[in-house]
C-alpha cells in the first residue's frame, strides 16, 4: 500500500531541506528553479535519498506544476514512520494534542 504525502515546495530556495511549518504543513525547500520538470526530479531525488529508498518508488500523484504536491510512496510505511526516516519527529511532537 503507497503512503500519500501532500507537501508544499519552495523553489529556488538555495538549500534542499524538508521541514514542517508552523501549521502543521510538510514544505520542500529545494535549489532548481520550477521549470523543465528540474523541481519534480529535484524532490524525487531528495525525498528518495533521506528514505534511503528507489526513485522509482516515488510518484508524483498531483500537482506537477504547482507549488502543492502529492506524492504517492510505494513503500510501507506509516506518516510518523515517514517523518522518522526524513528526521521530522521531533518537529511532528509539537503537534500531537
Amino acid at each position: 500500500m503507497a503512503l500519500i504525502v501532500e507537501l508544499k515546495v519552495v523553489p529556488q530556495s538555495g538549500r534542499q531541506e524538508l521541514v514542517l511549518d508552523k501549521s502543521g504543513i510538510l514544505k520542500c525547500f529545494i535549489k532548481s528553479p520550477p521549470e523543465d520538470g528540474k523541481a519534480n526530479k529535484e524532490i524525487i531525488q531528495l525525498i528518495a535519498q533521506k528514505l534511503d529508498i528507489r526513485k522509482s518508488d516515488i510518484e508524483i500523484v498531483s500537482g506537477l506544476t504547482s507549488r502543492k504536491k502529492r506524492l504517492a510512496l510505494g513503500v510501507s510505511l506509516t506518516y510518523q514512520q515517514f517523518l522518522e526516516r526524513v528526521g521530522l519527529e521531533h518537529q511532528s511532537k509539537l503537534f500531537e494534542g
